[in-house]
């Protein structure tokens, strides 16, 4: 075994990509560095750390470091970096100097509520764009929730409210009636059950801090709005449509604080206001081309002009603890190759948290209790697949989603979004024109065509059954919009395996949110001084696991190490979740209420 010091140059195997950024080289040497910060070449003795994991928390930890001076070298598993966020090249596809199909873990999308990803975007250049990658993002105008077995589908629009109201003119009835409007035109729903909805959403809205860690967290969604009691209808709309479909966690068990927060609150309401929102951003965005050439590759190529070392195709293995503090990490090749510890002054742990708590011996453990609660974190899989289809089939201009599909399907048509990309000029052989990207959510439950789970399916089977649910949802009221002799091709992230066998697995699975899981969430700062946590399972204000939250964990862990540092540098800004001023002094009487055990003025049961 040999000992490295992280601030020495590593090989980065695989690093290159064969995409559409040669210029892009030309352009990161020109950018500015954020005010206060030092670059590299102004820092004397510059401080080494470690960042373990390549995906999005850790990327977002090296540019906030590198901007401040620091010597930064991150080791990623694969050969490439971005975690699931990342694009991979479809083996054998490329053809007639055409690049080989994008392939992705699932489609990416960009909520208009994100704040801390979005500025770390801007300050990515990208030649042509003066916002750097966050000009390659584009919005999403509608959600298709479609319907099976001949059903109507509902088309809802995701821009925001061209009039909002005045900030004084939102009140708690003002909303109820907002809720009452959309759900009764846009739904079948019995008025009783959209009355109640509404009710329960304006007891959330309403809900002080403490009454939410300290009831709600503990509550079901599924129970909050009773939807055992209600019908079919409300409970696959307002239950299973909200939870399972978008964030691949069961409506039975997601905390109502995640639910009601993120997703009804800052996803939906006040997306559709326009208020705490990126900018002029709509309520969803995609970018514009597959995510490596729109984003990871130049982030990459950014943090390389900032100093940034990448080792990639190391796997860790071990946090060394001794002495009240991290003394090394035991990493080796990911194909099992020669084991060796790389040393720095600081460590973050970027990793997801099934692969990050497995490093965590029992000394480093014993050092910091929140470490061992993290094994009562959930992880469930939410994986896609990408289809090649030979003619454009745009479908509606955003997300589908599939409410009735047994395996909670949700897809988006990708081509209709890249404007700086001709499918079948850059892709592949030149037949497919478009890609529709379909993510499977529902792993454990029977399928409309083998009656067998997902996870029981081989690939093939998987394929097949996804593709006629898609079919189930989008063909029909007389129209016919996936046709089987369009389907070319389809790709699925190679990091499943071992399907239709007795252990399928997935190494890239998804934190999920059950009741309670708020207080097994680690904080970035640890009780190691020199060790810290990024990921989307550390608890940040975003709450839900999704790419602003690891963004969002990454600078409250540069802030920990600065801090701990004594460093002068200029700490990260933190965005946090908009809170509606009209709603704080419902609050405030709900605190006071809360304290002294009284249910929420408008909780009538």
């Amino acid at each position: 075994m040999t000992t490295e010091h992280a601030q020495q140059p590593q090989p980065a195997v695989g690093h290159s990509r064969r995409r559409f950024l040669t210029a892009a080289g030309g352009a990161v040497g020109a950018t500015a560095l954020r005010p206060g910060a030092r670059s590299a070449a102004a820092t004397p003795s510059r401080r080494r750390v470690a960042v373990l994991g390549g995906g999005v928390s850790g990327l977002s930890a090296a540019h906030e470091l590198a901007e401040r001076g620091y010597a930064v070298t991150v080791y990623e598993y694969y050969d490439t970096l971005g975690g699931k966020a990342r694009s991979m090249d479809v083996p054998g596809t490329a053809a007639g100097g055409r690049g080989p199909l994008p392939g992705e873990h699932g489609f990416r999308f960009f909520p208009g509520f994100y704040r801390n990803l979005p500025d770390t975007m801007r300050r990515i250049p990208f030649p042509g764009n003066t916002a750097g990658v966050h000009g390659n993002l584009r919005n999403a105008t509608e959600e298709l929730f479609a319907r099976g077995s001949g059903r109507p589908d509902l088309h809802f629009p995701l821009r925001r409210t061209t009039t909002p109201p005045a900030p004084g003119d939102i009140t708690a009835s003002w909303i109820r009636d907002q809720i009452l409007s959309v759900l009764d035109v846009g739904t079948r729903l019995p008025a009783d059950e959209v009355a109640y909805f509404a009710d329960r959403l304006l007891v959330h809205l309403t809900s002080c801090d403490a009454r939410r860690e300290g009831q709600w967290e503990k509550v079901a969604w599924w129970d909050f709005i009773r939807a055992g009691e209600m019908s079919r209808e409300y409970q696959t709309l307002l239950g299973i449509g909200q939870t399972r479909n978008l964030v691949a966690t069961r409506a039975e068990v997601a905390s109502t604080r995640t639910v009601g927060r993120v997703i009804i609150e800052a996803l939906i309401l006040w997306g559709l206001l326009g208020r705490g929102m990126d900018g002029d951003a709509d309520i969803d965005r995609v970018l514009n081309a597959p995510t490596s050439e729109a984003w990871i590759d130049p982030w990459q190529a950014h943090l390389r002009s900032l100093g940034v070392d990448f080792v990639t195709g190391t796997q860790v293995l071990e946090v060394g603890y001794e002495g009240g503090r991290v003394t090394g990490v035991r990493v080796a090749a990911r194909d099992g190759g020669h084991e060796r510890t790389v040393t720095a002054d600081h460590y973050v742990s970027a990793m997801p948290v099934e692969h990050a708590r497995a490093t965590w011996g029992r000394a480093l453990r014993a050092a910091d209790p929140q470490l061992g609660r993290c094994d009562a974190l959930k992880t469930d899989w939410m994986t896609g697949v990408m289809f090649y289809l030979r003619t454009p089939t745009p479908v509606v201009h955003g997300h589908i989603n599939c409410l009735d599909s047994p395996w909670s399907v949700t897809a988006i048509g990708q081509a209709q979004f890249w404007d700086v990309r001709d499918f079948s000029r850059d892709y592949g052989d030149g037949r497919a024109h478009d890609c529709l990207s379909a993510i499977i959510s529902e792993w454990d439950k029977p399928g409309i065509l083998y009656g067998k789970t997902a996870k029981e399916c081989t690939r093939d089977e998987i394929v097949a059954e996804l593709w006629a649910q898609l079919k189930d949802g989008l063909n029909d009221a007389g129209k016919t919009t996936l046709r089987d002799e369009d389907r070319l091709g389809w790709f699925m992230d190679p990091a499943v395996t071992g399907l239709g066998g007795p252990d399928p697995h997935n190494r890239e699975q998804l934190l999920i949110h059950p009741t309670g899981t708020l207080y097994h969430r680690p904080s970035a700062r640890t009780a190691i001084p020199n060790f810290f946590l990024a990921g989307d399972y550390v608890r940040t204000d975003v709450d839900l696991a999704t790419m602003e939250g690891a963004n969002e964990s990454a600078r409250r862990a540069v802030n920990a190490l600065l801090d701990a540092d004594r460093s002068d540098a200029e700490r990260c800004r933190v965005w946090e979740l908009y809170r509606p001023p009209e709603m704080e002094p419902l609050k405030r009487i709900d605190e006071v209420r809360y304290r002294l055990g009284l249910p929420n003025t408008f909780d009538l049961g």
